[in-house]
């Protein structure tokens, strides 16, 4: 793996404040509603991204992931000014705005949603895998769930098939103590989701996704593990997010004193801290890349603010038919 050198932590740090006031921006957006439907914030689990992405082989490495959803492609490489415009339903977006802030898509990218189904993914994360084995490209599929995912029935046939075929694919469970806004502890008898991987004998581990560099260094054994053919990984990113599960979301079941106490363990102030002590970076060489990062989002606006809505002729287009559909002619009789 590429080693943790200052440029990486410059890099870590740009991407990572830049993401941040992306998505404050969002939230601004949505309270103008410019951006419409549900909008999930990132807030405060930057380092998964950051970490998964110095791990992996961006030339042919994949990546699916849930409804929370804007970061995991810019990580990919996707410009930020297409997820921008994509946001707000603009034709310059991702998917030409037709599919809004659950559904961020990028072929180019290999990034394959976004996807509003709990759990839904998953399979098709696996199905990834078994395309990249049977093509034998050599890529390795990381697949994002939440931890409300994992109790989906869908995850347990997952694990059995990719176990059983040892798909090159790495299962994350992004583990951020809520499911909407049920707590870890409530929805099983167990609070290790790691351990689910025990029972199909499947490596699994915990990790403390508020750092960087120990998501990278787990990550990256992972994706090895799965790229010279030896099955999946599960890996449970322990993290916290520091808004609610959706901009519609008071969050009654925690209390501020909590994400105080979470905000102590910032993965952006983790980073910043690194590149001080270590005298890779000044003061004021920290605050210009804040303020670049600030321009920049910005330019993200102005973008998305000039470019045109879909016409509406556009509503047709990604629609299909087929004529000799079952019991098609029953259904035009009634």
């Amino acid at each position: 793996m590429k080693e943790f050198s200052k440029e990486v932590y410059l890099k870590w740090y740009e991407e990572m404040t830049m993401w941040r006031r992306f998505e404050d921006k969002c939230r601004s957006l949505y309270l103008k509603q410019k951006i419409r439907g549900f909008l999930h914030l990132y807030n405060g689990q930057e380092a998964i991204p950051a970490g998964f992405a110095h791990a992996m082989d961006l030339s042919k490495d994949s990546m699916i992931t849930a409804y929370r959803c804007h970061i995991h492609p810019m990580a990919m490489g996707v410009d930020p000014k297409r997820i921008m415009a994509e946001l707000c339903g603009k034709a310059t977006g991702t998917s030409q705005g037709m599919g809004g802030s659950m559904h961020i898509f990028s072929k180019e990218h290999r990034f394959y949603g976004g996807h509003g189904i709990v759990g839904g993914q998953i399979p098709l994360g696996a199905g990834i895998a078994f395309a990249d084995k049977y093509f034998d490209r050599k890529a390795v599929n990381i697949c994002f769930m939440g931890d409300g995912a994992v109790r989906q029935g869908s995850l347990h046939e997952t694990f059995n098939m990719a176990m059983n075929w040892k798909l090159p694919v790495v299962f994350v469970c992004e583990n951020n103590g809520y499911a909407m806004g049920t707590s870890v502890k409530r929805t099983a008898n167990h609070e290790d989701i790691y351990k689910l991987g025990l029972g199909y004998e499947m490596p699994c581990l915990p990790v403390d996704a508020m750092d960087p560099e120990k998501v990278a260094e787990v990550a990256y054994e992972a994706i090895e593990r799965a790229r010279r053919g030896d099955g999946p990984t599960f890996i449970e990113a322990r993290t916290y997010r520091y808004r609610g599960h959706s901009m519609s979301d008071a969050e009654p079941y925690r209390t501020k004193e909590e994400v105080a106490q979470y905000k102590l363990e910032d993965p952006i102030e983790i980073v910043k801290s690194r590149l001080l002590e270590n005298n890779w970076a000044t003061e004021q060489e920290l605050e210009a890349i804040d303020e670049k990062s600030r321009e920049f989002v910005e330019e993200c606006i102005e973008f998305m603010e000039n470019s045109p809505y879909p016409d509406s002729s556009k509503l047709y287009d990604y629609v299909y038919s087929t004529p000799d559909y079952p019991f098609i002619n029953k259904l035009e009789n009634n």
